[in-house]
C-alpha cells in the first residue's frame, strides 16, 4: 500500500469520488462560516477546498503524513496551515478547533482510536468530530466491483474488508471509544459518471492505495485477465457508480 504518489495520480484514482463526498461530510459536521476547522489526512486537498469555501482559508488547518500530498495541498491552498503529521500526534493545542474532520482516512490510521482521540483533544468542548470511510463490507463502496473481480480470479487476495470503520456502525463505535459523546451514525452516497471503461480502469494502474498496489504486483497476463474480468462485470459505458461511505459524528 502506498500514498507516496503524485497528487494528480491520487486525484485520478480517488478524487473523482472524494470531491463530491466532501460537501456531504461537511454538512454532517455542520461546518459553517465563523468556525475554525481541521482536515485530518487531507491528501491533496479535496475536503480542504470545501472547508475553505465554507469558512475561509485562514480558518482552516490540515495535516497529512505524505510529503507529496502536503506539498500539493499547500500549492492548491497557500493560505491554509498545512502540516505534515499523522492523526495520532496532531501538532495543535487543545481545543483549537470548532470541528475536526477525517475523510476516507480512519481505516488507514495506525491506531484509529488514538487518531480520533487526538481529533477530540484539539476540538473545543461541544465541537464536532466527524469522519467517513467507504463501505468495504456490503458491496456499496466505489472499489467493491474491483475487489469482487480480484477475488473471482484470486480468492486469497486480502482486499480491504477488515479495515477499521469499513463496516456499518464501526465508525460510531470508534468515536465512542475515543471519548466522543452524542455519537450519530450516517451514510453518505455519491454518484459518479464514467464515460468509458478505460476511464474507470486506468486509475487502478497508477499504484495508489491497496487496489493500486495489488495491480502493480501483477504480471502482464494477470493484469490483462483482471482488466477483462472487471469489464465483464460492469455495465456498458457510459455508466454511473453509486458509492456509499459510512459516516459518524460526535461531540468533543
Amino acid at each position: 500500500m502506498s500514498f507516496a504518489v503524485a497528487a494528480d495520480e491520487y486525484d485520478r484514482f480517488m478524487g473523482r469520488y472524494s470531491l463530491p463526498l466532501a460537501p456531504l461530510l461537511s454538512d454532517l459536521a455542520g461546518v459553517a462560516a465563523g468556525q475554525r476547522v481541521l482536515d485530518v489526512g487531507c491528501g491533496p486537498g479535496a475536503l480542504t477546498g470545501e472547508l475553505v469555501r465554507r469558512v475561509g482559508a485562514e480558518a482552516v488547518a490540515a495535516v497529512d503524513p505524505s510529503a507529496s500530498f502536503v506539498l500539493a495541498a499547500r500549492e492548491r491552498q497557500p493560505l491554509v496551515d498545512v502540516q505534515q503529521a499523522g492523526a495520532e500526534a496532531l501538532p495543535f493545542e487543545d481545543a483549537a478547533f470548532d470541528a475536526a474532520l477525517a475523510q476516507l482516512v480512519v481505516h488507514f490510521m495506525g491506531d484509529p482510536v488514538a487518531g480520533l482521540r487526538e481529533m477530540r483533544r484539539v476540538t473545543r468542548a461541544g465541537g464536532v468530530v466527524a469522519a467517513c470511510v467507504w463501505d468495504f463490507a456490503e458491496g456499496l463502496g466505489p472499489l467493491d466491483l474491483f475487489w469482487d473481480a480480484v477475488h473471482h480470479l484470486d480468492p486469497a487476495a486480502a482486499g480491504e474488508v477488515g479495515r477499521p470503520g469499513a463496516r456499518r456502525g464501526e465508525l460510531g463505535d470508534l468515536l465512542r471509544a475515543a471519548g466522543c459523546r452524542e455519537v450519530q451514525d450516517d451514510a453518505l452516497v455519491v454518484h459518479v459518471a464514467h464515460a468509458t471503461f478505460d476511464e474507470w480502469w486506468e486509475p487502478f494502474t497508477l499504484g495508489v492505495g491497496p487496489a493500486g498496489a495489488y495491480v502493480a504486483g501483477l504480471g502482464g497476463d494477470a493484469r490483462a485477465r483482471l482488466r477483462e474480468q472487471c469489464r465483464s462485470m460492469l455495465p456498458p459505458a457510459p455508466f454511473v457508480v453509486a458509492a456509499t461511505a459510512w459516516a459518524a459524528r460526535g461531540t468533543a
